[in-house]
């Protein structure tokens, strides 16, 4: 064990679903902090001002306190090293840009020195990276030594930006969270399936399910595009296909200057060049496009006078629009065209090289498009344009000044029909329009490009005019109706009482119910009564796997306290969560479980997650098992051998419901109603050990809204296995 003022790890796990701490995915350490145990904060001189140098932001932690500045006074009236080093994590965390808000920290036993610290995060790489230079950090106020946090953040907001989810498919995820659609991460990208089993849908950044690979070939071909939005009366700016640069300038010229050269087949306006007048930019433009591209084919277009919108387009409506501007820089004199754009334009906060700034860090020398306008000026990024001359940098750039407000109803309906005829369920449809308070017919404006896979950024974060749109919420509310969560009906089943067998039963009345069951137990993983290969899967990883399988119409989970502790639920809440006992801490003790009410505190988790719609099926014999039933969020079902114990007794007179013995039958009663009584052979003679098993199954098909007489017959053809469970 440690012997000096220092921190160790013993052992540091994620667990991935709800666990002992919380309902949310957090890493779990164990640390040991040795002769910190003899000096809390308020016994290390100076050490109060070091870490607040370090870290001024601790001042919002309000802890158990509850109010700004919580953390702060414990700090000064003095707490240990473990829950020190939690706050310092969660502070990293946020200063990287990933916000975390919760922490606990336990001690094991006391005096030992030994803690088990629990803490928030979103991405599994990214809070060990937190864990470890908050170590680093939290000895280097101890010791009073320097530390490089600067540096740190540095490196944690990278792996944030490279690991956690991009801000379009997060504004998805958290408007799923808010309606509480569970979702599941199935890349380390940006694919992430919300919902469970055969309720579930995918997103892809901003496509869906239902984005058709045909509309995202037409929207990608822009000579089709054009052609079909002409079809249905969809203004369109005047144009032809050409092959080369000859035939480029021939169709500038029979259309009329000004032109606007783009890709046949580009998207997100990459390799555009507008308002061109002499044969020597059109051809220059032909090249870029060409380059940009990657085909010959090249799209000359009548170039419409007005201002770049961005119109967002979900499902039947429009949603959000943003409006370019062009930008220009302001001549010194002195400084060159590459470092007025660095000064003038770079500068800008809102710029940046992620996808969390709306507007992008304009480097002109690796831009052709920009190469191209100076060259139309006379000059390159290295010239030095005279003092008070005007550079154009990019034309109709920017298109991040959100104008939803604005949109004119009969512009907003155009946009809609566009998408709607190229088939896109969600779009970002570019038009060009002087005025977007006017009809399009109006003022000679255009649609010139229906893009599939639309970042949602601008709309998000809005550089100007405007708040931030519910862009993510509109697209969730594409996916699921309003009463619809994508869940589907999960059962859990927690304890060390032959939970495999109460799971494989439940199982199988659900499979009688007529849905497709999955269930996953110790035993293996079964697919409608099909026992799968698990592989190397881990217990959580296989039930996970349930949860992904579009075929899986209801889902039962058999969950021990080892699970619990060492990966937490493989789902996020629960419609049915039975516990069987709370024995089985002196198989625990490397956990540091040592005592029965240690033991209560894991398994209550199970009724922790079950649904305020649901209802935990509780073992009434067992009285910790029975005290769980104040801490469930839905109903309660008792069930036991004996109807007289006290707990069903109660709840009966309370008009609870319970599931007892009677002469060999099994009684169904709500309150002092006995609703039914299911016959001694729903359970075959040599099977008489196993009546509280299907006494936990009945509960837990009547929480399931199971007939009396389908829950029977079920049991009548359960498929006995005399292997004990």
């Amino acid at each position: 064990m440690t012997k000096k003022k220092d921190i160790e790890f013993l052992r540091v796990t994620h667990l991935r679903g709800p666990n002992i701490w919380t309902y949310r995915p957090v890493i779990e350490a164990w640390l040991d902090i040795g002769e910190l145990e003899n000096y809390p904060s308020n016994k290390l001189p100076g050490f109060y001002e070091r870490l607040i140098a370090f870290l001024p932001g601790l001042v919002e932690h309000r802890c158990g306190v509850g109010e700004r500045g919580g953390f702060l006074e414990r700090l000064r009236d003095g707490t240990y090293a473990g829950h020190i080093l939690e706050h310092v994590v969660l502070e990293l965390q946020n200063l990287a840009g990933m916000r975390t808000g919760f922490g606990k920290t336990r001690q094991t036993a006391e005096g030992s020195g030994i803690y088990k610290m629990a803490f928030r995060t979103r991405q599994e790489q990214v809070g060990r990276a937190a864990l470890a230079a908050g170590k680093d950090l939290l000895m280097a106020a101890i010791d009073d030594k320097p530390y490089d946090l600067a540096a740190t953040v540095a490196k944690l907001t990278s792996m944030v930006e490279s690991l956690c989810l991009g801000p379009s498919t997060g504004s998805i995820v958290d408007a799923a969270t808010d309606r509480k659609i569970p979702h599941i991460r199935l890349t380390d990208g940006n694919l992430v399936q919300l919902g469970h089993g055969s309720r579930q849908r995918r997103i892809w950044t901003a496509e869906t399910d239902n984005t058709s690979a045909i509309a995202e070939g037409i929207a990608s071909d822009k000579d089709m595009t054009k052609d079909m939005l002409k079809s249905v009366g969809v203004p369109v700016p005047e144009g032809t296909l050409v092959k080369s640069a000859d035939d480029a300038w021939e169709e500038a010229q029979d259309i009329g200057l000004p032109v606007a050269i783009k890709p046949y087949d580009g998207n997100h306006g990459r390799g555009v060049s507008l308002n061109l007048v002499s044969e020597a930019d059109v051809r220059a433009a032909y090249d870029i496009a060409v380059a940009r591209g990657g085909s010959k084919s090249v799209i000359v277009e009548k170039f419409i006078v007005g201002n770049e919108h961005r119109l967002l387009v979900v499902g039947r409506r429009m949603v959000a629009a943003s409006m370019g501007e062009s930008l220009w820089v302001t001549g010194d004199g002195k400084s060159t065209v590459q470092a007025l754009v660095d000064s003038q334009i770079n500068t800008d906060p809102r710029r940046g090289t992620t996808e969390e700034f709306p507007l992008n860090i304009v480097q002109p020398r690796e831009s052709e498009e920009v190469l191209l306008d100076l060259k139309r000026q006379g000059l390159t990024p290295d010239s030095v344009p005279e003092s008070g001359r005007k550079v154009l940098i990019q034309l109709n750039g920017n298109v991040a000044n959100d104008v939803t407000d604005l949109v004119h109803p009969a512009v907003a309906e155009m946009a809609a029909l566009a998408a709607r005829t190229i088939g896109l369920d969600i779009a970002g449809i570019d038009l060009v329009a002087a005025d977007i308070s006017r009809p399009l017919e109006e003022q000679g404006g255009a649609i010139i490009e229906v893009n599939a896979s639309p970042g949602l950024l601008a709309h998000l974060k809005p550089a100007a005019g405007g708040v931030a749109r519910p862009v993510g919420h509109a697209i969730c509310d594409q996916l699921f109706a309003e009463d619809d969560d994508g869940r589907i009906p999960i059962v859990g089943v927690a304890g060390s009482r032959q939970n495999a067998l109460i799971a494989r039963l439940i199982g199988w009345l659900l499979q009688m119910s007529g849905r497709y069951v999955g269930t996953a137990t110790e035993q293996g993983v079964f697919l409608n009564g099909r026992n799968v290969a698990r592989g190397p899967l881990t217990e959580w990883e296989s039930g996970e796997r349930l949860l992904l399988n579009k075929n899986v119409e209801a889902a039962v989970f058999a969950n021990s306290g080892r699970m619990i502790l060492s990966e937490g639920f493989s789902y996020d809440k629960c419609m049915v969560g039975v516990v069987t006992d709370a024995a089985g801490h002196e198989d625990l003790g490397e956990f540091y479980i040592n005592s029965p009410e240690q033991m209560f505190g894991v398994l209550r988790t199970q009724v922790d997650v079950v649904l305020p719609e649901g209802a935990a099926v509780l073992n009434a014999s067992d009285a910790q098992v029975a005290e769980m039933a104040e801490l469930c969020d839905g109903d309660v079902i008792f069930y036991g051998t004996d109807e007289h114990v006290p707990a069903i007794d109660s709840h009966r007179q309370d008009g609870g419901r319970a599931v007892f013995l009677r002469d060999g039958g099994f009684v169904m009663a709500a309150g002092r109603d006995e609703l039914a009584v299911l016959p001694p052979s729903c359970l075959p003679a040599s099977e008489e050990d196993r009546k509280e098993a299907v006494l936990a199954a009945i509960g837990a098909g009547w929480a399931m809204g199971l007939s009396p007489d389908l829950i029977g017959a079920a049991l009548r053809t359960f498929e006995w296995n005399t292997k004990k469970n």
